[in-house]
This record gives C-alpha cells, sequence and structure tokens, in this order.
C-alpha cells in the first residue's frame, strides 16, 4: 500500500516552537446540555495549545451524534487543519432545544495533529456542562 500524501501543517512550518499537544485524557469527560448526557467518555484526548484553554476531545464511539446536524460553517487552523461543525438538537416538544455549531471536529487534519481523526469537542460556552473527573 502506497503511503497517503503528505500533508504537514503550514503553521508549524512557519512557526516550528508552536506548542500544541494532543495528550490522552486521564479522567472521565461527560457533556451535557438540557438535562441530557451527548457524550462520556474515559477514552478523552486533551489538547493544550498556547494561548488556548485546554480543549477535550471525545472520540466518536462515546458521542452522541442522533443529536448531532451537520451545517455548512467551516473553519481554518494553520496548526490542525479545517475544522467541520455540528449543531446540537436534543429534547422534543417545548423541551427541545437547538444550538447552533455547538461541536466541532477536523475530519482531515494535518499530519501532526492526525490523533484527533474521528473525535468530536464542543463550546464550552454552547453546552449546559462539560465535566472533568
Amino acid at each position: 500500500m502506497a503511503n497517503p500524501t503528505p500533508n504537514p501543517a503550514p503553521g508549524f512550518v512557519k512557526n516550528p516552537a508552536y506548542r500544541v499537544a494532543v495528550l490522552k485524557e486521564s479522567r472521565r469527560v461527560r457533556v451535557t446540555i438540557a438535562g441530557i448526557v451527548v457524550a462520556d467518555s474515559t477514552d478523552a484526548l486533551r489538547l493544550e495549545e498556547a494561548g488556548h484553554e485546554p480543549v477535550h476531545y471525545l472520540p466518536e464511539k462515546d458521542v452522541r451524534l442522533d443529536l448531532l446536524r451537520p451545517t455548512a460553517h467551516k473553519t481554518h487552523c494553520p496548526y490542525k487543519g479545517d475544522a467541520a461543525y455540528w449543531s446540537l438538537d436534543v429534547g422534543s416538544g417545548d423541551e427541545s432545544r437547538s444550538v447552533e455549531n455547538a461541536v466541532w471536529a477536523y475530519p482531515k487534519p494535518y499530519d501532526e495533529m492526525a490523533q484527533l481523526v474521528g473525535y468530536y469537542a464542543f463550546y464550552r460556552n454552547r453546552v449546559d456542562r462539560i465535566e472533568v473527573g
């Protein structure tokens, strides 16, 4: 099998000292919104990036994908790559709640961040709680 085409992060090429670390989170991470657990994992990753708060990425197997709705929103990071976004739709009837672009992932990250494939992150200010412990 041929090696895939290299896809190095241009951010690291220009600024090799910039720090982005992807670490295995040893604690359980649980995300809730409107009283519904939308993600719960003991296999999360913690991304630590210079100048930013740590962000937890949870594996697809531990995320309620049935509550995610893809959106057209996209962003680009010169260190991680192109991010795709999802909105969260929870509850029903009068108890329903929809939060736009609350979740993101890097489906095809740069080589240096390849371990993020299949992991999702949640904006702290768009969900009710992200518990780590």
